[in-house]
């Protein structure tokens, strides 16, 4: 057993925030799975939402982040989120994030669903350039310790106290996964952090790593906290559709900054058929609704999103990561359209917190993607996401510093028991299911839903728990088996929540309800 002051379940953003935060006066653990920048931070593209113009308001940010999110938003953690915005930023520059700068100032682009240009970037890779100065600050900092390739299976409670069966909530750290000895040990903490990212690989389609099973959420639930508005999955509208390289995002802002969307049979623009006013700069749920109906109406692959008409020399310039991907892939986006389908791209909903990261259950906190704070609503608006872990990261941290007298050391806890468990001898067993998890999703919870397609969803999981609990207890944990585990639970979360809704609001579109009630409620799920 391993014992630290804190410990952290993922290396991103929130979890990275939350670590320099606590490292000011405790000894911090953080784990991760597979490499520590693995994690969907690493791959964020667009930048950070921040008022830090004149012409801006935080008054403009918190009503488009409501406009976005239909209502659903929790007012207060809007507030909360946008009005330390600004200060998020000073700190990243602090740490060395070579944000663009244009005459002085830091250069500020506009996204989907936003009314002003507030997007702080480092081209078009923000997420990478912010990964690398969090990692560099953890690792030169004697308090924080760095564990990579560490899959986490389950939270550590009462109930696995070695002196006594409390049976109590209380959360003291995590089993988990040696993934190069084969080991499982249990770490311990006086406080335990949530970090670990959304659900999105339980789609077919999805821009997010291979990483992002819903493992936080999935060990949240079972350990007994709430989940809230699972059922809220963000499709990105622009993923590029490419038969060989496979969940490749083409950020908002090229639509930001004058793409257009087009049909390619008709060679026509179509987003005034489906949001006039705003077109392509409408909500991320409006635009993948959008192109989804266009492929199905005319039976096609892909849309085209076309930003050509532009300068060869602006495009390059505001995008150079991607026009070199493209590039290799013998599309010149200077000179022709990108071939775009929506996909998959982030959890908005998850283990319910409040501004502080609390979550229901004692000493366990959470942040980032993993949780379902009140910001984002039915619907996240763009660069609203990095942000949100860098507030809640440090809110987390603050709250644990200001509370750390009224945390307990661990006690000891029983370890983790292989005794009547054996090697697996059907792999193909893990491979089945995960695909089949991901192709029913994709088909009956994808962008447009029905009572039916729920109703299927449903039953089909039934079935796989049946199947993979079984499998679960009678072989050796691997982390193909950790995510699967977590990658079906977090699936029946979502179908779950989405049978509970019976209204389309944001990205929730229900055809046999397609009405929206006056009074937005969250679906709160209890274990």
């Amino acid at each position: 057993m391993t014992q630290h002051d804190v410990l952290i379940i993922g290396s991103g953003a929130a979890g990275l925030t939350a670590a320099l935060v606590l490292a000011e006066r405790c000894k911090v653990l953080v784990l991760a799975k597979g490499a520590l920048d693995g994690g969907s931070t690493n791959w964020a593209q667009g930048g950070i939402a921040a008022v830090l113009d004149e012409g801006d308001t935080f008054d403009n940010h918190i009503r488009d982040t409501m406009i976005a999110g239909a209502g659903l938003n929790r007012r207060e953690t809007v507030e909360f989120v946008v009005e330390h915005a600004p200060q998020a930023i000073r700190r990243l520059a602090d740490l060395g994030v070579p944000f663009n700068a244009e005459e002085g100032s830091l250069h500020l682009t506009r996204e989907g669903g936003h009314s002003h240009r507030r997007i702080v970037h480092v081209d078009d890779a923000t997420g990478a350039a912010v990964q690398k100065a969090l990692l560099k600050a953890a690792t030169d900092h004697p308090n924080v310790t760095l564990l990579p390739g560490h899959a986490c299976i389950d939270l550590i409670t009462g109930r696995h106290e070695a002196e006594r069966y409390s049976g109590s909530g209380r959360v003291w750290g995590v089993y988990a996964l040696d993934e190069a000895s084969g080991r499982v040990e249990a770490y311990t903490a006086r406080a335990t952090i949530l970090a670990t990212g959304g659900a999105g690989r339980v789609y077919q389609f999805s821009t997010a790593p291979r990483g992002a099973t819903g493992d936080g959420i999935a060990m949240a639930w079972r350990a007994g906290a709430r989940i809230s508005n699972m059922e809220m999955m963000q499709f990105h509208p622009t993923c590029l559709y490419n038969l060989e390289v496979k969940n490749f995002l083409i950020t908002e802002a090229v639509r930001g900054e004058g793409g257009r969307l087009i049909n390619p049979r008709t060679g026509k623009r179509f987003m005034e058929f489906y949001d006039a006013e705003r077109l392509e700069l409408a909500p991320r749920d409006v635009v993948a609704r959008a192109i989804d109906a266009e492929i199905k109406r005319f039976g096609l692959d892909y849309v085209h999103l076309d930003i050509s008409h532009m300068p060869a020399e602006f495009v390059r310039g505001h995008f150079p990561n991607i026009y070199e991907r493209l590039l290799g892939l013998g599309i010149d986006m200077t000179r022709a359209p990108i071939p775009v389908v929506p996909a998959q791209h982030y959890t908005c909903g998850g283990i319910l917190i409040d501004l502080a990261g609390r979550t229901d259950l004692p000493g366990l906190y959470a942040a980032g993607e993993c949780t379902e704070s009140g910001l984002h609503g039915a619907n996240r608006l763009a660069s609203n996401s990095l942000l949100e872990c860098f507030v809640f990261g440090d809110a987390a941290a603050r709250d644990i510093l200001a509370r750390w007298d009224s945390f307990d050391a661990p006690p000891a806890v029983r370890p983790w028991d292989e005794s009547r468990v054996t090697d697996s001898d059907e792999e193909v067993v893990i491979k089945q299911n995960w695909t089949e998890i991901r192709r029913f999703m994709w088909n009956y919870v994808g962008i447009v839903r029905t009572n039916k397609r729920l109703e299927r969803a449903a039953h089909r999981i039934k079935l796989l728990f049946d199947e993979v609990n079984d499998y679960y207890g009678h072989f050796r944990v691997s982390t193909d088996l950790i995510e699967l585990r977590n990658l079906l639970q977090s699936a029946e979360l979502i179908v779950r929540s989405a049978r509970a809704r019976h209204e389309s609001r944001g990205l929730h579109y229900n055809l046999d309800y397609p009405q929206t009630e006056a009074a937005p409620r969250d679906t709160i799920l209890v274990p």
